[in-house]
């Protein structure tokens, strides 16, 4: 699973003393040899959608909008919402599970191949808020809108209220509200987020994330998913990352910028992603009882993903195949 494609550099060591014209002739025809014997690296192929979980519909439909000359940016809209349309899947958007008072609260984030960001953070009775945070993006000078505001800035949008409460969320709450414990299960409440990336086939890059996060947080609760650098960021110059798991301990280390940089210094996606959860075990004492799992793509087309516990999980659309993909992880004892 792990894709350590670094490349060393080997130089050549002349044994003895040669005269200037030979030593030219052996250069020229050594470079000649390096070139001829020098493996080609294979073309990436594109389109490319990888996501955090197996939202295999979510992906599919990203990718059916890049085939139809959809932008990335179109693509990371449309496979969001799909998944939050799903009320069965009680992660994002309708059917979320809710905080401790019983609302669900909504956060996403999109980044667009230009470094432009648009995100909301506390948003209620919106389904759809990757489409708000697409629009606080394009349609205001602010990057991220919060709370009250921004939901009567999506109502502004044409954007329906409706109640996000599904009556299994609520069954699932009120189990919970007879011990009121807040013990985080991994990979299922920390499965949260859906964080997504794009490249089209001209090697443009997009990115993504929702979540209704952690379930029944305390009221008010923000975390990673649409804070830029933490729970995703994209830079078309080198590649994008995207975050899922633990909010709390990603925007501690700024998990998606810090990706993004170590590709920026030759690393390869799955080389960052084992770095940035390195970060974290070193620095969380307790970092057994948490999950965060991390996926990066870079200008190439690689594919890198890695995460705290195994479950951890990615979903890529590739070559016309979607595949729910097992993450390596670092806890092997788990």
């Amino acid at each position: 699973m792990k894709r350590r494609t670094f490349i060393q550099n080997a130089s050549l060591s002349g044994i003895g003393v040669v005269t200037a014209g030979a030593a030219i002739g052996c250069n020229n025809e050594t470079k000649t040899l390096e070139k001829e014997n020098k493996p080609s690296t294979p073309k990436a192929s594109l389109p490319l959608v990888v996501a955090t979980w197996d939202v295999k519909n979510a992906t599919a439909k990203a990718w059916e909008t890049l085939q139809q000359g959809g932008s990335v940016l179109d693509a990371i809209e449309q496979g969001c919402r799909v998944e939050e349309a799903n009320a069965e899947g009680q992660s994002v958007g309708i059917g979320g599970l809710p905080d401790r008072d019983g609302n669900v609260t909504l956060d996403a984030c999109i980044m667009s191949p230009e470094g432009g960001y648009g995100a909301v953070v506390y948003l209620q009775n919106i389904k759809h808020p990757i489409s708000v945070a697409r629009k606080v993006m394009e349609e205001t000078p602010h990057v991220l809108m919060a709370g009250e505001g921004a939901k009567q800035f999506a109502i502004s949008m044409g954007f329906p209220t409706e109640n996000l409460l599904t009556e299994a969320s609520i069954k699932a709450w009120e189990a919970w509200k007879v011990t009121s414990q807040y013990e985080p299960i991994i990979n299922i409440e920390n499965h949260d987020t859906i964080g997504m990336l794009a490249i089209d086939k001209d090697g443009t890059i997009s990115g993504g994330c929702t979540t209704s996060g952690l379930a029944y947080k305390m009221a008010g609760r923000v975390g990673d998913s649409p804070i830029i650098g933490s729970g995703l960021f994209i830079d078309n110059e080198v590649g994008g990352a995207t975050a899922t798991g633990m909010g709390e301990e990603v925007l501690k280390t700024v998990g998606s910028f810090l990706i993004v940089e170590l590709m920026r210094q030759g690393k390869s996606p799955q080389e960052a992603c084992e770095e940035a959860i390195n970060r974290i075990v070193t620095k969380n004492k307790n970092f057994q009882k948490i999950q965060v799992g991390y996926v990066a793509v870079n200008k190439a087309g690689e594919v890198g993903y890695y995460g705290i516990h195994k479950g951890f999980s990615v979903t890529k659309f590739q070559n016309g195949e979607n595949v729910n993909l097992p993450s390596d992880f670092y806890l092997k004892s788990s």
